[in-house]
């Protein structure tokens, strides 16, 4: 019956806002509106002037042109790039005003970024999202920051100084021949400028409501002209989110990091030493109705984290189409969260690629990858590991040929990548891709790609106790309260996706550019729960016992596409707009539907809608206007609303290394939530508005 409902489901495919606020906000109001009218005004006036104005005729950003190296591990322009991908710049990144990572990626279309607290966010590519969604690889100049315990990316420990960031590149779709493993839904590269890019000094400072304070420093200076370097330090403190009840979530957020890079160049050898550092001060409330602890504090628990990372590149260029490279580095991490949970990881891995040139017509990359996670589960209240410690080795090749069939016109790209781990052993991971540009402004290309996501520690090895449930599906009122223990399995297989892509990109004038990309993705062996047991407990108060073990019932089809458009009407006036649809069809067990919001239940804590449009406008050198109006259509496994927000950015340059800046977020709802932490029950949070001004200056 499962089959044929499956086969049927494919055939259906600071203070001073709180007393300004008002004002404030209708100040920005205003401005967009003149901004607006002022734009389109004199879009029209120059319109007219086209003939005699030639200036109009210049490219100021032709995105066809812009190079990106995620796709494929080389450079290569975004028109020859036969995947769903998407830049985000630098300048998009200052420009927006946003002071983390996780909030500069809504930029991306196919992208869900939801805050589930101060320090924790939830972020995932095409559906399945979550505070640890885990088909994602996320890359911090190649650095996988993957977390070997839970199978996602810890956010509040991926930061840099945001000024450092060249840009972020987002693939979206699987890149698992490139990038390994967990490469499946898609890849986030956070890519940071060359030391020889941050000369001089900057500094920055500033300060609001929900952003009390941060300060940034970075000196760039070279030990000689072959060898540019920078270090850098930054800190923070940002205010506690709201329950849904109006009270404080206790989960402030202080933070301190600090990094350098050193460049070398020699002759055709390029070398990179990079290293970064940080500690973290956190906080959180759990539900009491889902969570009993004996030492649980009701008014919430602090914790910590800290860790660093050093990072070593090797970079030999032999001709226009041959070169090698070597990376290795090392990650270390210590978490500490109360009596929820606590555990030490360290990774280490070494990365080495050879580019070259076979016969006329083909470009041949291949590599090998070793990589090495140890981890180690503190005992708490919640959650064990058994063992508690463990070393996890994988191993992993990849070959990747670039066939040219028509010169500049048509190429097909085959590849494969073997990845040997502890869980699951051998995996192999192929794909197929298909480009044709049949003139410069016009390329198409077509995709299928398998990719898997390999099982966690947590999904092998846990204990995780004194989960409350609060019904059962078919059992909507209990005599007594359910107090259920979840055991990972040791047979966890890995989940499994078969994927179709199809897209197009046109450059329409050379001032208009569009991207759309379309996906068909067929999962399988998917995470799932099922009861291994269900009795009456003793002792009181009465309560029933439940045993919930893992496994790989659930399967999935899901579709949709994105659209990114990116028009300049004029010299000092851009506008950007992206829009995301993603329908998805999920069989797995009615229990974990309902409290497994990144897997079973992800149709209905995905919006299938999501609309960006961003405003830039410069009304002249010293003054900027920057406006971003989002939607998210509703979701409701959490009872969400959909909602409209917007952010603004004021900026005034009154001297040339100068910058004063004023910044307001949320601005269209005092408070709003965007979604629910998954696995450790936390109370679900209300996102304030904030407003916050500063000042940068270089020199």
């Amino acid at each position: 019956m499962q089959n044929t409902n499956r086969f049927l489901t494919r055939l259906r495919y600071a203070s001073y806002w709180v007393k300004n606020r008002t004002a404030f906000i209708q100040l920005l109001r205003t401005c967009s509106i003149l901004c607006l009218l002022g734009g389109v005004a004199t879009a029209a006036t120059a319109s007219g002037m086209r003939a005699n104005d030639t200036l109009l005729d210049l490219p100021i950003e032709d995105l066809m042109k812009v190079e990106v190296t995620s796709a494929s591990r080389r450079a290569q322009k975004l028109n020859a790039v036969s995947s769903a991908i998407f830049v985000i710049t630098q300048d998009d990144i200052k420009r927006s005003g946003v002071t983390n990572i996780p909030d500069a990626l809504r930029m991306a279309p196919g992208v869900q970024v939801d805050r589930i607290g101060t320090d924790r966010w939830a972020v995932s590519i095409r559906g399945f999202n979550g505070r640890f969604a885990n088909k994602l690889q996320v890359l911090m100049d190649g650095r996988s920051v993957y977390n070997p315990i839970m199978s996602g990316t810890m956010w509040d420990q991926q930061d840099t100084l945001i000024e450092d960031i060249d840009r972020i590149e987002v693939i979206r779709g699987p890149a698992a021949t490139v990038w390994g493993i967990n490469s499946v839904n898609g890849v986030i590269n956070i890519i940071t400028k060359k030391a020889a890019d941050t000369q001089g000094t900057l500094l920055t400072a500033g300060g609001g409501s929900f952003e009390h304070g941060f300060v940034g420093a970075r000196y760039g200076g070279k030990i000689n002209e072959e060898t540019p370097f920078r270090v850098y330090a930054k800190g923070f403190t940002r205010d506690s989110t709201t329950s849904l009840a109006g009270n404080s979530n206790n989960d402030q957020w202080h933070s301190a990091r600090g990094g350098f890079r050193i460049d070398h160049s020699r002759g055709i050898d390029q070398f990179t030493l990079q290293g970064d550092f940080f500690s973290n001060f956190i906080g959180d409330t759990i539900d009491p109705e889902k969570l009993r602890l004996p030492s649980l504090n009701p008014n919430g628990i602090r914790g910590s984290n800290e860790g660093g990372n050093v990072r070593f590149r090797w970079d030999r260029t032999l001709s226009d189409r041959s070169s090698i490279m070597l990376q290795t580095y090392y990650d270390k991490l210590n978490y500490q969260a109360g009596a929820i949970i606590g555990f030490h990881s360290e990774s280490f891995d070494v990365d080495f690629q050879h580019r070259l040139p076979l016969f006329d017509r083909h470009d041949v990359t291949w590599g090998a990858n070793y990589r090495l996670y140890h981890t180690h589960m503190h005992e708490t209240e919640l959650v064990s590991l058994n063992p508690a410690s463990k070393t996890n080795n994988i191993f992993s090749g990849f070959i990747r040929d670039e066939i040219t069939l028509i010169p500049e016109r048509l190429s097909l790209t085959l590849g494969t990548r073997l990845d040997r781990n502890d869980f699951t052993g051998l995996e192999i991971q192929p794909n197929a891709r298909l480009m044709w540009t049949p003139d410069a402004e016009n390329s198409v290309w077509a995709a299928v790609s398998r990719a898997v996501r390999t099982p966690n520690r947590a999904e092998n090895d846990a204990v995780l106790k004194s989960l409350q449930l609060t019904s059962i599906p078919g059992f909507p009122v209990l005599p007594f309260p359910v107090q259920a223990t979840f055991n990972g399995q040791s047979n966890f297989l890995s989940e499994k996706l078969l994927a179709y892509e199809l897209g197009y990109r046109r450059q329409v004038t050379p001032r208009a550019s569009i991207d759309i990309a379309g996906f068909i993705n067929d999962y399988t062996q998917l995470r799932d729960t099922s009861f291994s047991g269900f009795a009456l407990g003793t002792g009181f108060p009465r309560h029933f016992d439940a045993k919930v073990i893992s496994n790989n019932a659930a399967s999935a089809l899901t579709y949709g596409g994105e659209v990114s458009v990116d028009w300049r009407p004029i010299d000092n006036w851009r506008l950007q707009a992206n829009y995301s649809f993603i329908h998805l069809d999920i069989t797995a067990n009615p229990l974990t539907k309902q409290f497994d919001g990144s897997t079973a239940g992800a149709d209905k804590s995905t919006p299938q809608h999501q609309v960006s449009f961003r405003s830039n406008y410069d009304f002249s050198d010293r003054l900027q206007l920057n406006l971003w109006l989002r939607y998210n259509s509703r979701m409701p496994l959490y009872n969400l609303p959909d909602f409209v927000t917007m952010d603004g950015k004021l900026v005034y340059k009154p001297y040339k290394n100068t910058e004063l800046f004023v910044v307001g977020q949320n601005l269209f709802s005092q408070l709003h939530q965007e979604s629910v932490g998954d696995f450790l029950p936390s109370v679900p949070v209300l996102i304030p508005r904030g407003v916050y001004g500063g000042v940068q200056w270089r020199f």
